[in-house]
């Protein structure tokens, strides 16, 4: 049988706070005895439980690793009743890179579960959280926003799941988030996702879209570290009153929330973020790159609701998504 060959260089299990790496060995051009040296910090503090953190899943998304960082900074063990464990960049390689996937094995760490300990670099870290991490914590939070391709209203969303128990566990930590929008989020390719390997364990799970385009914002940034705090006092793991502001309530019916583009060529969006649409209305434009005097491809929404992302760049692909709508419920 295999092992992970990852190591971490403090212990998971002591009281205080510790700095230090998940350390995988890793040969290569330029290193023969070389390692990826993931950051990780444990806060700890007597019984209580445990919330794994996680940012940077992809590498080009950043209002996880800013919140997380300035988590480790500034929370102190005495603020804690049970154990933290952050990793602010989940998949390390691709966030050095600022890239979705990793540069190492173009590994797309969200679609790597339950991953191999003898596999890719990629599907070792996935191997490493599946295994030694998840098993650890009762509560995960795992923050994404749009990167590069993609732009979010800023929501925190929770899945539909056959253990309805656990699904509701779910909601509740969501609200506890309180992101301006909280989501009942359908995935439109679910495995391989952290997601599910989380919730199949039975752990109460939240992720979020918290804006895109490969950058962060003040608003965004604020929304991240505001959440974290909420979703640990939710959790029972640190002390103090939530903030609260008011949410918007949204659904994901089915695969009619989706606008997909047929063809390559110039992005032209028609609603802005957070607009309401009605079924029918035009939500982008798309325009040939190689000629004048052409029309546009006009694309439409499958049903009416508020738009909640978009594709980001001015150019677009074929097969790229060019809009979500999603449904206000009460």
């Amino acid at each position: 049988m295999t092992t992970n060959p990852i190591s971490p260089t403090i212990a998971l299990d002591q009281d205080g706070k510790h700095h230090g790496f998940l350390k995988l060995p890793y040969s290569r051009d330029d290193s023969a005895w070389g390692a990826i040296m993931m950051p990780i910090t444990v806060i700890q503090n007597g019984e209580g439980p445990t919330a794994l953190l996680t940012g940077g899943n992809h590498g080009d998304e950043y209002e996880g690793p800013v919140a997380l960082q300035d988590l480790a900074l500034t929370l102190e063990p005495a603020q804690v009743s049970g154990r933290i464990i952050i990793l602010p960049a989940l998949n390390y390689p691709a966030f050095r890179a600022g890239t979705r996937t990793s540069p190492i094995d173009k590994g797309n760490m969200n679609r790597s579960f339950p991953g191999r300990p003898g596999g890719t670099a990629t599907q070792k870290i996935a191997d490493y959280v599946q295994q030694c991490l998840l098993p650890l914590a009762e509560f995960v939070l795992d923050f994404h926003s749009g990167g590069k391709t993609l732009d979010f209203v800023p929501f925190a969303a929770a899945h539909i799941q056959d253990d309805k128990r656990n699904e509701n566990a779910c909601f509740e930590a969501m609200k506890a988030f309180n992101a301006p929008f909280s989501v009942q989020l359908l995935e439109i390719d679910n495995v391989g996702m952290y997601d599910t390997a989380a919730e199949e364990m039975g752990k109460v799970f939240v992720s979020t879209e918290l804006g895109g385009g490969g950058s962060s914002s003040a608003r965004s940034n604020a929304i991240a570290k505001k959440g974290a705090r909420n979703f640990l006092i939710h959790a029972g793991i640190i002390k103090g009153e939530m903030e609260v502001a008011a949410t918007v309530n949204l659904d994901m019916p089915d695969g009619d929330c989706f606008t997909f583009c047929d063809r390559d060529g110039m992005h032209e969006p028609m609603v802005d973020m957070g607009q309401r649409v009605k079924k029918g209305d035009v939500v982008a434009r798309v325009w040939p790159l190689d000629r004048t005097g052409v029309a546009p491809t006009e694309y439409h929404a499958n049903r009416s609701g508020l738009l909640i992302s978009r594709h980001f760049p001015g150019l677009i692909q074929s097969g790229d998504c060019i809009a979500v709508v999603a449904v206000e419920v009460d």
